[in-house]
């Protein structure tokens, strides 16, 4: 608890309107979640401009309220140019500093994230280090789940995490952090020791105006590391050293840098590299050691993962043969190349590939572990970077021997328009339109015999259908585990 004067110190100018100065129990910027003593923070959102639930935020018990403007209601009303900034400093502020008590790690990219982030957490748990996970999947602190609804949450849904975290006895924490929330300042607050980029290639053109503006809002979460050098908690960027924009990474952090990848230049790369079916083996050649190394995981995409969670770690002080050790040991993500496996003779791969380069590197993948015929049930999103469309339908059909396109989550978009979209670039191939999910599953199961891979892409670890306004139960490795048995 705190009084509102008390916590107004931290902005450096504001406006207020009307007097008391209440004490704040908690701070809240959704009305249906305030409690009597809370701040209410009003926030101009894309579909809802909460200064108009100002009046419903204090009959629910709201002390005071953060604003862009005045509001009508008849409890002090704070005005800062920027009420999304203002959360961030004050969030961080109430629950004191947070992010500063623990070793906290970001991981930004197109792909590997969700991978990234949990190999990351697996070697700290591992090594005894008890962690906090954010990212698509759900939030874990220690043990304990719980659902997480964005990539990346808002600053202060960060912050009151980062506090429980502390409550839970977490020391360090590991978490997805996208474009969007860089570029809406989302992680304005947060103080990263370790930040990692996986790679950079075509998404969320839809948002992004074009691919370097998508490539700047990377670069904001190696330019927030600071700009002075601590040697009790030192700074670190681990950049993909491969990847083409490595270069200005690198240039916008002034952080120590670790560099990987698959070419000698990197700091941290794998050489010898062997690719089987349900592993990867490689020799790791690092500043800290070499070491022959066999990874439960298939596709030379999680080598790269693997090397960024093998750099991360060294950056966080754990001995080099300990974390080798315990990347063996790490299992796969659901929904990430996960096999489903009810007895039949040919293989079914779930993937959560969504982009085009995503959707290549597990066909690749595919492709260099089969002699059999490739299917591929893939989609694209409603409401979503619509120029990618046509390329996944390439990739689609360049790679496998059999397409069938089908709905995403087609949100508020005709699933045939989206369809249509894919068909545009693969003119003069084959391929099946299929509206229904779980009937292009179904055909693509069918249709596999002795050796083949059905590989059904796009939703991965999602257990649900956005159809429209509604979300439907969906999860792809149920419905092909029904399907496999029921055939």
């Amino acid at each position: 608890m705190m009084r509102l004067h008390t916590l107004l110190e931290v902005l450096p100018f504001y406006k207020v309107h009307g007097e008391g100065n209440p004490a704040i129990s908690n701070i809240a910027n959704h009305h249906k979640k305030v409690k009597d003593g809370d701040l209410f923070i009003c926030i101009q959102g894309h579909e809802i401009d909460s200064h108009s639930l100002a009046h419903i935020a204090e009959r629910n018990g709201a002390a005071a309220v953060l604003a862009e403007r005045e509001v009508d209601v008849n409890i002090p009303v704070i005005v800062v140019p920027s009420t999304k900034k203002a959360m961030a400093v004050l969030a961080d502020y109430f629950y004191k500093q947070p992010s500063h008590q623990l070793l906290l790690v970001g991981v930004t990219g197109t792909n590997g994230k969700t991978t990234t982030t949990h190999l990351i957490d697996q070697v700290f748990s591992f090594n005894g280090i008890k962690t906090g996970l954010i990212g698509t999947m759900h939030i874990k602190a220690g043990d304990e789940l719980e659902v997480s609804h964005n990539t990346t949450p808002d600053s202060l849904t960060l912050q009151q995490t980062f506090y429980r975290f502390r409550e839970k006895g977490v020391t360090s924490a590991v978490m997805e952090v996208s474009s969007h929330a860089l570029d809406q300042g989302r992680v304005h607050g947060c103080d990263y020791d370790i930040a990692v980029f996986t790679n950079l290639s075509q998404d969320h053109l839809d948002y992004h105006r074009s691919m370097d503006e998508y490539r700047n809002a990377k670069c904001l979460l190696f330019a927030q590391l600071g700009n002075t050098y601590f040697k009790k908690s030192p700074k670190y960027a681990i950049i993909n050293k491969d990847d083409d924009v490595a270069g200005y990474l690198i240039k916008s952090t002034a952080a120590h840098v670790f560099t990987y990848g698959l070419t000698k230049e990197a700091d941290f790369y794998a050489e010898d590299l062997r690719l089987k079916a349900s592993e990867s083996s490689f020799r790791l050649v690092s500043p800290y050691g070499e070491k022959d190394m066999v990874l439960g995981m298939a596709g030379k995409f999680n080598v790269y993962n693997a090397l960024a969670a093998i750099a991360t770690a060294s950056a966080a002080g754990i001995p080099f043969d300990k974390a080798v050790q315990s990347l063996e040991k790490a299992q796969g993500v659901r929904g990430r190349f996960e096999s489903i496996s009810e007895g039949q003779s040919f293989s079914v791969i779930i993937d959560y590939a969504h982009t085009p380069d995503g959707l290549k590197n597990v066909l690749e993948t595919i492709k260099s572990i089969t002699d059999g015929q490739i299917i591929v049930v893939v989609g694209c999103g409603g409401d979503r970077d619509k120029i990618k469309r046509p390329i996944m339908a390439e990739i689609a059909c360049d790679y496998g021997d059999y397409a069938i396109f089908t709905s995403d989550n087609p949100r508020t978009e005709d699933p045939m328009d989206i369809l249509k979209d894919m068909e545009t670039g693969v003119v003069g191939k084959q391929y099946t339109l299929m509206i229904d999910r779980k009937d292009a599953i179904k055909a693509a199961i069918k249709q596999a015999k002795d050796g083949d891979v059905v590989l059904i892409a796009g939703k991965g670890h999602e257990t649900y259908q956005i159809i429209g306004h509604d979300v439907y139960e969906f999860d792809d490795r149920e419905v092909a585990r029904q399907i496999i048995r029921e055939l």
